[in-house]
C-alpha cells in the first residue's frame, strides 16, 4: 500500500562491506545495446543524454540524462530484468529537528491533485515504500508488471510534484492535541498525537539509535535530525511543511532514477510530461561539515538503561575521524575495505583487542566509515574503562600500522567481491538505487561508481606497490584529531523524557487557552478539532477511489509454473536438486531432524548455533576459520529451524538448520569447513566460555533494541505461544522468553561460577547433531554442468558424518504459556506493542485462504485506518500463520494500547456485516497476490517446499482458492474465527506499566528483570519459562555417554 512508508535511519552500520559488497549482484545474460539509445548529446523527450557507461560485469548500461527545461538528473541503468524499479528523490537537509522532511514524506502521499492515494492497495508490485535520509527523500517501489509500472510512475509523480498536503494530513501524521480517546463517553486527558510524533517517541527508546543519533547532532551540528526530535516535533507548522514542500520538492532539486528492461524512451515520455509544467531554479544547499577536528574533542551525554544488560556494562563509546569529502572513489574504495579488515568478523585486526579481551561487547551503532567519516566505537563497556577505550584503539592501530594486513585477509574481501558479483538476488535494481542515491546527493558522480572493474583494477595497482592500506591508515587514524563521543546510562531517562513532554503539553495548552475565554472553552475547542479530524477520516474510508490506476485479478495468472526438482537418496539421506543457471556457485542446504529433544536443550540451539563458529577446533582458531570462511566461500550458517504440518497444525518437525553456499571449485573446501565446525568446535577449549560469555553479552546487548524495532512480532509470538506447538518453539527459541532466558545466562558472572553446566548442555545438542546422518535432508542448487561433482562431493561429505548413533534423552517438564489470557510485559518505552492472537486451521483446509483475504481486507480496510490514522500508532495490520494455524492482530508504536484493544475485539464482527463489495476483494487478492508472485532469487527456488513440506499441488491449489474467494466466505471465517472463538485469543502488550494493568481487569504482568548473579542454569531455565515448571533433569551423564559412543565414529571429509 502506498502508505507502507517508513523513516529510514541512513546510517552507516558496523560492518559494512564495500560498495559492489553491499548488495549481492544478480547477472543476467544481455545488456541493452547501445544503439537503442540516443547518442551522447541528443535529446529525447524533453531529456539531454550527458553520459553513458557499458558495464560488463553487472551486464548493464548506464546512463546520465538531465531534463533540459528543469534540470532534474535522471539516471537509467538498462539491464534484462523484468523487476523494473523507479525512484524519484528531493535533496530535503532539513532546518532543524522539527522533522519537517520526514512528515513532509507521510503527508505527501496522502493525496495529490490527480488521485486520493492514502491506502490503495491496487498494484502488484514487490516493493512500494519511501523513506527520509538525513539528506534526502525518496520515492521508490519496484513491479515485474508494465502496465503496473506505468501505473505507479503516474502515481508518484503527481503525487510529489502536486501533494495536497491538507492541515488535517498534518495534523494526523505531524502531531496535534487531542483527548486520548475521544470516543470515550468518559472525560479522557489531552495529549500529543501523531504517527510520526508517536514513532519518534518510539524511535528514542531505542538505545542504538539514541546514541547514533546523538553522536551526530555533536559530529556534524549543521545536519539536523532529519526524523524529527519530538521535544521539537511539536513546533512544527503546516505552513512550514507548505513552504518546506515549495522550496525542495522541484524537479531542479531531484534526482530520478530507473532500472530494468522497460524501454528508456517511455519512461523519458511519462516524466516529462509531469515535469514540463516546471521551469529550473537555483538550489543552493548548505555543507553539513563535520565539526573541525583540530585536535581531541570529546562530549558525554545521557541515554536510556538498557535493562536487559548488565547492569556494570551500559556505557557506549566511539571515536571518529573526518577525512574530507575527497572524489577519489578507489580511495573510498580502500577505506571501505579498511574498515572491513579493521572491524568485519573475528578475524578482523581490533575484534580480539576490543572485543574478545572484554573490553566492550560489541561495535557501536555508528562504527566503520561512510562517505569521509571514520568511526571506531563499542557498546557494553563498564565505566572504569571508558577512559581506556581511546588509548586501546590507538595502541592497536599502532600495531596494525607496524605488522600490516594478511594477504589471505584481502584476498578473502576480494573474494567476496567475486562472489557479489555473480551470486543472482532478486532485487538487484533497488540494492543498486540504494547503494548510489546516498552519494549522488552528496556529490559522488554515479556514473563513475556504478561498477567496480575499473574501480577494482586502480585499488590492485595501488595496493601492488605495497603499504597502500597501511598507508592510509597512518594518514588517516593515527592522529589525534578525533572527536570521542560517550554515553553514559541515566537510570531516571524515561522519567525526563516523560517529565518534559508533560510540561510541554502543557505549555502547548496554555499556548490555545489564550485564544479563548477559559480553560474548559479551550478543551472543548480541542475535543472538536478531534471530532472533526476523526469524521474527515471517516469519509477518507469511503472515499471514491476509481481516478486512481489500478489492475486487476484477471491479470494475475491462475497457474504458477512450478520450479523443475528431482529427488535423491544417497544412502539414508534424501536430497533435493533444483538444476539452474546460477554462474557457477553452489547453494547447500540442511536440515538435522531432532526428535524428543527437551526444552533445556532446545531453548541452547540459538546459542549453539551462534557460538560453533566462535569456539575454533583443537586445530584451527576461531580467527582462522574466519578467514577460511571468507577465502572460499560466500558464507556458512547455523540456525533452529521448525515447520508445522500443512496437513495439521498439531504435526511439526524441528532440527538444526545448516547451509553453505561457495563457487562450484570450492565446494570440497566449503564442505570441509562445515564438518570441522559441525564436529570439532571445541567446548573442552580453555577459551571455550569466555567466547560463549563475549558472545552472550554481545547478544543481549542489543536485544532491548531488537524487541523496541520489532515490538509487535514478539508480542504476537508470545501470545500465538499458548495456542500452537510450533509457535510454543518459536517463543522458546526465539521469542522473549528465549531474550530473558539469554539475558540470565549473561549475568552470570565468572565470581559466581563457571559456566560448566551451559558447556554440557552444548556438547549435547553437538552430539545430537552429528549423532545420526540419518536424519539429515539436504537441498541442492548448482548450475547443470556442476550437479555431477557436487553430488561426488555431497556423498563424500555424507558419509564423513557419523552414522547409526542412537542419541537419547531423560524426560523433563516442558515449559508451557497460557490461554485465552491477557499479559503484559512491563518495558521502559514511551510507546506500546500490542497483540491479538486466535487459533485457526492448517493450510490445506478450505478456510484458510479467505482467512489470507480476511487479513488484508482488515488491514487496509479497518485497521490501519483505526489504529493509525484514527489512533496515532505508527501502525497496526493483521496477518495469518498460513503454516501455524494462527490468526493474527497487531499495533506498533502505538501510544493507546486500550483503544487498540477494543478495535481489534470489534474486528470480526465488523468484517461479518460489512457488505464487501467486488472492488474490495479485488484489492485485497492483488495485495497477497504481490508477494506470491514476487520474484525469487535462484537461491530460493524450491527451498519452501524443502523447508515447509508445501508441495506444488498444494501451492497451485491454495492459488485457485485465494483467486475465488468470495465475500461469503470471508463473512463466514471472520465470524467462526472472529467472533464465536473469540474467547479462545490471547492479548499481549508490550511498554511502560499503567494504571489499568490490573490483575482485578484479566492481567498478568511480567517482567525482563535482570537475573541475579549466583545462579545455576536449572533456575535460569525454570524462571525463563513457567514459574510451575519443575526443576529440569541434569543432563551431564547423557552428555558422557554420547561422546563415548561417538568418539570412534569420526572421519575426515575428502578435501
Amino acid at each position: 500500500m502506498l502508505r507502507s512508508t517508513r523513516w529510514q535511519l541512513r546510517r552507516p552500520r558496523a560492518l559494512v562491506p564495500p560498495q559492489s559488497l553491499h548488495a549481492l549482484r544478480r547477472g543476467y545474460a544481455a545488456v541493452a545495446e547501445l544503439s537503442s539509445f540516443p547518442k551522447v548529446g541528443e535529446q529525447l523527450h524533453g531529456f539531454t543524454l550527458k553520459r553513458v557507461k557499458e558495464v560488463p560485469e553487472l551486464e548493464l548500461t548506464a546512463l546520465h540524462l538531465q531534463h533540459e527545461k528543469t534540470g532534474a538528473d535522471h539516471l537509467h541503468l538498462a539491464r534484462d530484468d523484468s523487476n523494473n524499479v523507479f525512484s524519484i528523490a528531493f535533496q530535503t537537509i532539513p532546518p532543524d529537528a522539527t522533522g519537517v522532511p520526514h512528515i513532509l514524506e507521510h503527508t505527501t502521499l496522502c493525496g495529490s491533485e490527480k488521485s486520493f492515494l492514502q491506502d490503495a492497495p491496487r498494484s502488484l508490485s514487490n516493493f512500494m515504500n519511501a523513506g527520509t535520509a538525513f539528506d534526502h527523500t525518496a520515492y521508490p517501489f519496484a513491479t515485474t508488471n508494465v502496465q503496473d509500472f506505468r501505473n505507479l510512475m503516474s502515481v508518484y509523480l503527481d503525487a510529489t510534484l502536486h501533494p495536497l498536503l491538507k492541515e488535517n494530513d498534518f495534523s494526523q501524521e505531524g502531531w496535534r492535541i487531542g483527548p486520548e480517546n475521544p470516543r470515550s463517553e468518559d472525560a479522557t486527558p489531552l495529549v500529543f498525537k501523531g504517527v510520526v510524533y508517536n514513532e519518534m517517541k518510539g524511535m528514542v527508546s531505542d538505545g542504538d539509535y539514541s546514541f547514533y543519533i546523538k553522536w551526530h547532532e555533536h559530529f556534524i551540528p549543521a545536519l539536523n535530525n532529519s526524523g524529527g526530535d519530538p521535544p521539537k516535533i511539536t513546533d512544527l507548522t503546516w505552513e512550514q511543511l507548505r513552504k518546506f514542500h515549495r522550496d525542495h520538492y522541484h524537479p531542479s532539486n531531484a534526482k530520478i532514477f530507473t532500472y530494468g528492461n522497460m524501454p528508456l524512451a517511455e519512461h523519458l515520455k511519462e516524466i516529462d510530461g509531469h515535469l514540463r509544467g516546471f521551469g529550473r531554479i537555483n538550489v543552493d544547499h548548505p555543507k553539513t561539515r563535520p565539526i573541525q577536528l583540530d585536535g581531541p574533542k570529546s562530549i558525554t551525554v545521557q541515554g536510556p538503561l538498557d535493562t536487559l544488560l548488565d547492569p556494570d556494562r551500559q556505557y557506549k563509546t566511539s571515536v571518529s575521524w573526518y577525512m574530507g569529502e575527497g572524489a577519489d572513489v578507489v580511495e573510498q574504495f580502500a577505506l571501505e575495505i579498511l574498515s572491513d579488515l579493521l572491524l568485519n568478523g573475528y578475524s578482523a585486526q581490533l575484534y580480539g583487542s576490543l572485543i574478545a579481551s572484554g573490553l566492550g561487547t560489541n561495535w557501536s551503532s555508528n562504527a566503520g566509515y561512510t562517505k569521509g567519516k571514520f568511526t571506531i566505537g563499542l557498546i557494553g563497556v563498564k565505566r572504569e574503562d571508558v577512559s581506556n577505550v581511546k588509548d586501546a584503539i590507538s595502541k592497536h592501530l599502532l600495531e596494525v600500522r607496524k605488522n600490516g594486513f594478511e594477504q589471505i585477509k584481502v584476498d578473502g574481501i576480494l573474494h567476496r567481491l567475486e562472489f557479489s558479483q555473480k551470486h543472482k538476488t532478486a532485487n538487484f535494481g533497488l540494492n543498486m538505487m540504494y547503494d548510489l542515491q546516498g552519494g549522488w546527493f552528496q556529490g559522488i558522480d554515479p556514473i563513475q561508481k556504478v561498477g567496480w572493474e575499473g574501480i577494482l583494477k586502480a585499488f590492485q595497482s595501488r595496493y601492488a606497490e605495497g603499504d597502500y592500506l597501511e598507508g592510509l591508515l597512518e594518514k588517516y587514524l593515527l592522529n589525534d584529531n578525533t572527536f570521542t563521543f560517550t554515553m553514559e546510562p541515566s537510570e531516571t531517562y524515561s522519567q525526563v523524557l516523560a517529565g518534559e513532554e508533560s510540561k510541554r503539553l502543557a505549555e502547548k495548552i496554555q499556548d490555545v487557552t489564550k485564544q479563548f475565554a477559559s480553560e474548559q472553552e479551550a478543551q472543548l475547542y480541542l475535543e472538536k478539532r478531534e471530532q472533526e479530524l476523526l469524521e474527515v477520516q471517516e469519509k477518507a474510508q469511503h472515499e471514491d477511489l476509481s481516478c486512481l490506476p489500478t489492475l486487476h485479478v484477471k491479470d494475475i495468472p491462475r497457474e504458477k509454473k512450478p520450479h523443475p526438482l528431482r529427488h535423491t537418496d544417497m544412502g539414508d539421506v534424501k536430497v533435493q536438486w533444483r538444476e539452474a543457471p546460477t554462474n557457477g556457485i553452489t547453494y547447500f542446504r540442511a536440515v538435522h531432524r531432532l526428535h524428543d529433544l527437551p526444552d533445556e536443550l532446545r531453548q541452547l540451539i540459538p546459542l549453539f548455533a551462534g557460538i560453533v563458529k566462535r569456539l575454533g577446533t583443537k586445530n584451527k582458531t576461531s580467527e582462522k576459520l574466519d578467514e577460511l570462511i571468507k577465502l572460499k566461500t560466500g558464507g556458512i550458517g547455523f540456525g533452529y529451524h521448525n515447520a508445522t504440518s500443512p496437513l495439521s497444525t498439531t504435526s511439526f518437525e524441528e532440527g538444526l538448520s545448516f547451509e553453505g553456499v561457495a563457487f562450484d571449485r570450492n565446494v570440497p573446501d566449503m564442505y570441509y569447513l562445515l564438518r570441522m565446525l559441525i564436529m570439532e568446535a571445541d567446548f573442552d577449549s580453555p577459551k571455550a566460555e569466555s567466547s560463549i560469555r563475549e558472545f552472550l553479552q554481545s547478544s543481549v546487548s542489543g536485544a532491548l533494541n531488537s524487541i523496541a524495532e520489532n515490538g509487535q512480532s514478539f508480542a504476537t509470538t508470545f501470545a500465538a505461544a499458548g495456542l500452537r506447538p510450533v509457535a510454543r518453539l518459536n517463543e522458546l527459541t526465539g521469542g522473549l522468553t528465549q531474550i530473558k532466558f539469554m539475558a540470565r545466562l549473561a549475568s552470570r558472572y565468572p565470581s559466581s561460577g563457571s559456566l560448566d553446566d551451559v558447556i554440557q548442555k552444548l556438547k549435547a545438542i553437538q552430539a545430537f547433531v552429528i549423532g545420526n546422518s540419518r536424519n539429515l535432508r539436504v537441498a541442492m542448487t548448482c548450475g547443470h554442468e556442476s550437479a555431477t561433482p557436487n553430488q561426488e562431493a555431497l556423498n563424500r561429505f555424507l558419509e564423513s558424518l557419523p552414522r547409526d548413533v542412537a542419541v537419547s534423552t531423560s524426560p523433563s517438564s516442558e515449559a508451557t504459556f497460557p490461554r485465552n489470557s491477557k499479559t503484559f510485559f512491563s518495558f521502559p518505552y514511551q510507546v506500546y506493542y500490542a497483540a491479538q492472537v486466535m487459533p485457526t486451521v492448517p493450510y490445506i483446509d478450505p478456510s484458510s485462504a479467505p482467512l489470507e483475504i480476511l487479513a488484508e481486507l482488515l488491514t487496509h480496510r479497518y485497521l490501519h485506518h483505526e489504529i493509525r490514522e484514527k489512533g496515532g500508532a505508527y501502525g497496526g495490520g493483521a496477518s495469518v500463520g498460513k503454516t501455524d494455524g494462527v490468526f493474527s492482530m497487531a499495533s506498533y508504536r502505538d501510544p493507546n494500547p486500550q483503544n487498540t484493544m477494543n478495535i481489534m475485539g470489534k474486528a470480526g464482527q465488523w468484517a461479518r456485516d460489512r457488505a464487501w463489495t467486488p472492488r474490495d476483494l479485488e484489492e485485497a487478492k492483488l495485495s497477497v497476490f504481490k508477494y506470491y508472485d514476487a520474484p525469487y532469487p535462484v537461491s530460493m527456488e524450491g527451498i519452501p517446499a524443502f523447508l515447509s513440506g508445501i508441495t506444488d499441488d498444494m501451492m497451485q491449489t491454495r492459488r485457485q482458492r485465494l483467486l475465488d474467494v468470495t465475500a461469503e466466505q470471508v463473512q463466514k471465517v471472520a465470524d467462526e474465527f472472529l467472533v464465536k472463538r473469540a474467547a479462545e485469543n490471547n492479548v499481549v502488550v508490550l511498554g511502560e506499566m499503567r494504571d489499568w494493568v490490573d490483575t482485578n481487569n484479566g492481567w498478568e504482568t511480567r517482567d525482563m528483570g535482570m537475573a541475579k548473579k549466583e545462579q545455576t542454569m536449572e533456575e535460569t531455565t525454570e524462571e525463563t519459562t513457567e514459574e510451575t515448571t519443575e526443576e529440569i533433569t541434569e543432563q551431564s551423564g547423557l552428555v558422557a555417554r554420547l561422546w563415548k559412543k561417538l568418539s570412534s565414529s569420526t572421519a575426515s571429509v575428502s578435501r
